[in-house]
């Protein structure tokens, strides 16, 4: 079997070439600038692949995602028809977005910007905030991580809920789904995480629409893809104060362009696409383990649905 490697780094895509080739013995794995003959490649492993980069190869098998999302393997507008596409996924990435979404929403809870600030300017000043049992934080996605995110904060005390395109059902949350269901949901949720698969129907969907149903002064985290957010459209609600504070994990441009007005924001904090970030090793005995699998049977659990996007 061959195994072309992608990443925009050159380097990161040596790194993972010599690691899966030793995870894959008896396999050939080269980075894809060094394919000389396509037709030999059988599978692609990559992160945010260049657009056509994938076309070369007639015979290939399945693309593999680094990564939980695929939406930037869709994101190829010369992208093959037909080609399964495997996600990363594993208990390694849902343990860090539960860590994640936890530290931020009790970081935003206990107002914690507002008593960085008091420390900075020598003010002792005690800033009492109500119980979590008396703050309703919201999760838009159930899907594993965002399941396993509401779940965590339902077993902090928070009063929790869900939305979700379909129904779900979670022990400690309650679940709302569709778009008949949706303001129901944003009634009334302080603190607002975004876990959503980027989509058609969910692109964009953090706007100005969407702050104005929120409380005011609720605070947001996007944590799922720079792509849902209108980035214009929370500026304003920071501005006039319909949003108080904002954790952005992601971002349309990746790494984040030095002057974007979120980095010197002061509601806004900014950390680099870290939320779930899978490490290296962790993540390449998974997509072993899946290129294992699908070669001997033609799928493997992490198989994700094109159609859908996710």
């Amino acid at each position: 079997m061959r195994v072309a490697v992608y990443l925009p780094a050159e380097d990161k895509t040596q790194w993972w070439v010599d690691m899966l080739q030793g995870l894959l013995p008896g396999w050939d794995v080269i980075p894809v600038h060094s394919v000389d003959d396509p037709q030999s490649i059988d599978f692609a492993v990559v992160w945010r692949p260049r657009t056509g980069d994938l076309a070369r190869f007639p015979n290939l098998r399945a693309i593999i995602s680094i990564g939980a999302g695929i939406d930037h393997v869709l994101d190829d507008a010369a992208l093959p028809k037909g080609i399964p596409i495997i996600r990363t996924v594993g208990s390694d990435l849902t343990q860090r977005m539960r860590e994640y979404v936890a530290l931020h929403v009790l970081r935003h809870h206990r107002d914690m910007p507002r008593q960085l600030r008091a420390q900075a300017e020598l003010d002792w000043h005690a800033i009492v905030v109500p119980v979590a049992g008396r703050r309703t934080v919201g999760v838009m996605g159930l899907g594993n991580l965002g399941a396993v995110a509401a779940q965590t904060l339902a077993g902090l005390g928070f009063s929790t809920r869900g939305w979700a395109r379909s129904a779900k059902s979670i022990d400690g949350v309650e679940c709302y789904a569709g778009a008949g269901e949706f303001d129901a949901f944003l009634d009334g949720c302080e603190i607002l995480v975004n876990l959503l698969p980027l989509t058609d129907d969910t692109r964009g969907i953090m706007d100005a629409s969407l702050f104005d149903r929120l409380p005011q002064g609720a605070c947001v985290i996007n944590c799922a893809r720079g792509p849902h957010l209108v980035d214009g459209d929370l500026l304003a609600a920071l501005d006039s104060g319909q949003i108080k504070q904002a954790t952005l994990d992601v971002f349309h441009h990746e790494p984040l362009p030095t002057d974007h007005p979120f980095w010197t924001h002061p509601a806004v904090t900014v950390t680099p696409h870290v939320a779930s970030q899978i490490d290296a090793e962790t993540g390449g005995q998974i997509i072993a383990a899946n290129l294992l699998e699908f070669a001997r049977s033609g799928t493997c659990a992490d198989v994700a649905d094109a159609e859908r996007g996710y």
